[in-house]
């Protein structure tokens, strides 16, 4: 008979988890083709292809530029198209979430919606970058919406990912939060030395240098507080095994992020492929944090809900047993 009970019971939540499952599976798809993107927009700016298409949202006035296509076109085209492809998943997203609410987190909807203004005014953003001519404010925001989006997803994508914590993390999720919220204005100033070429002016001119070297040693705080979260992850004990994971890619993402920061600073940017690699690693450096960020908060106030149960159970047996005394 419970045999039979457990088995319809299984029935009835599988449907109200098919719709969760559907969206978490897209969103994880929007964070790899969001990466892709931020991977391409790189290789547009280094290569000097920001202004391969000089009309925007078409190309030359076509959907496809055949006649003018070269590698320059291509990669403004491409990273137009990849673009365009993320914000119909992001109206998809939302239709999702809005049509099965009833079943889904009721933050799901709110969160899928505030993605896809993210991704529309990531889309007026690039095209001001191509009418304003490549305005380094313009630029630098397009990248900053873009890191934003992407931290948007993946945390809509790892608070849907069914975890179990083990109620170790301490202060963990602080720390984590506070080496994201320092990689991410790190980014930013990289993204600013990048849109006005700081680090060429500087070099050829010394002009802008104070650009550069707030780049340079604003390594210093996000460094620290990375390397902090991995040692903490290292000394608690019982840490769940994702999170310890997950601490050492961050790790091993920082080494490599300033390993290819010196190579990128030694060769004056003139390897293209290292200053793209160097971009998404750190895009990549980011979204680790983030991850790591919001699984061991779901942890920490997992445990403090645990503890605040068996709290009130155990303070209602007491006074139970002190009636029944």
């Amino acid at each position: 008979m419970n045999e039979f009970v457990l088995e319809q019971q299984n029935v009835a939540v599988a449907p109200q988890q098919e719709p969760q499952d559907k969206i978490r599976r897209l969103v994880w798809r929007m964070c790899v083709a969001t990466l892709i993107l931020m991977a391409i927009g790189s290789a547009t700016r280094v290569m000097n292809a920001g202004l391969a298409c000089p009309d925007w949202p078409l190309c030359y006035g076509e959907l496809v530029p055949t006649k003018q296509m070269n590698f320059q076109v291509f990669l403004e085209w491409f990273h137009r198209l990849d673009a365009a492809l993320i914000g119909i998943s992001a109206i998809a997203l939302v239709g999702l979430s809005w049509w099965h609410r009833r079943s889904l987190p009721k933050w799901l909807p709110w969160a899928s919606t505030f993605a896809l203004f993210l991704i529309v005014f990531q889309g007026v953003l690039g095209g001001l970058t191509v009418t304003q001519l490549l305005r380094f404010d313009i630029v630098t925001a397009h990248l900053g919406t873009a890191l934003l989006f992407f931290t948007t997803l993946l945390i809509i994508g790892t608070a849907l990912t069914p975890y179990q914590g083990t109620g170790t993390v301490g202060k963990l999720p602080w720390v984590g939060l506070t080496a994201t919220i320092l990689v991410y204005l790190q980014s930013i100033l990289g993204a600013l030395v990048g849109s006005r070429w700081a680090l060429h002016q500087c070099f050829a001119g010394y002009q802008l240098c104070t650009v550069m070297y707030s780049h340079i040693f604003g390594l210093v705080p996000p460094t620290v507080a990375t390397l902090a979260l991995v040692w903490l992850s290292w000394r608690t004990p019982a840490l769940h095994p994702v999170l310890r994971r997950l601490a050492n890619i961050a790790g091993q993402l920082l080494i490599l992020q300033i390993l290819l920061g010196v190579a990128t600073f030694r060769l004056h940017l003139q390897v293209e492929p290292l200053t793209v690699i160097h971009q998404a690693i750190g895009a990549t450096l980011l979204g680790t944090l983030v991850v790591f960020s919001v699984l061991s908060l779901r942890d920490y106030h997992g445990n403090n809900s645990t503890n605040s149960y068996s709290l009130e159970t155990t303070t209602s047996a007491k006074t139970e047993q002190t009636s029944v005394s």
